[in-house]
């Protein structure tokens, strides 16, 4: 028995090694099919950063265009309320004109009243002073004419009473 102990412990540790190794080749087997799983898992992963990142960089584009978009709006916002201003001061500037030529139309026209006023009493009296000549002279009077001016006169001071209203 002795030759063949040791062959049957040879054979038992080739078997044993044959084992192992048969192991290690599952094992390899295995971590490599891991790996080429992590490696297309690792791809795709890479593929949506990039794409990730070609959006992102798309979205700061965007971001930039609206932003400039914006500021060139409140610029525009901000000149148009200077404008905005402008005309109303221009607007109150002429509002103020006008307030002061109507000013100055009816002080125009009451001077222009009182110095008709004026006229027509400075008449009065001459056409009393002649009418009072005319007695002196014992000329008719002309009532027919006196009494024509005297309608006129009425008339006049009317028209004034009524535009003073």
């Amino acid at each position: 028995m002795a030759p063949s102990v040791p062959r049957t412990r040879a054979a038992a540790a080739l078997r044993m090694k044959k084992i192992a190794l048969d192991n290690q080749d599952r094992t390899i087997r295995r971590l490599r099919a891991q790996l080429a799983t992590e490696r297309r898992g690792l791809t795709a992963t890479k593929k949506e950063l990039e794409e990730t990142q070609v959006a992102l960089e798309a979205s700061h584009k965007v971001i930039a265009r609206l932003t400039e978009i914006g500021l060139s709006m409140s610029k525009k916002i901000e000149r148009m309320k200077v404008k905005k201003q402008q005309v109303r001061a221009n607007h109150v500037e002429c509002h103020q004109k006008f307030q002061a030529r109507i000013h100055e139309a009816e002080d125009s026209m009451q001077a222009q009243h009182l110095l008709i006023e004026a006229l027509v009493d400075e008449k009065d009296s001459l056409l009393q002073i002649i009418h009072g000549l005319q007695e002196a002279n014992n000329a008719p009077a002309h009532s027919m004419m006196i009494g024509k001016k005297n309608r006129k006169r009425k008339r006049l001071r009317t028209f004034l009473w009524a535009r003073e209203r």
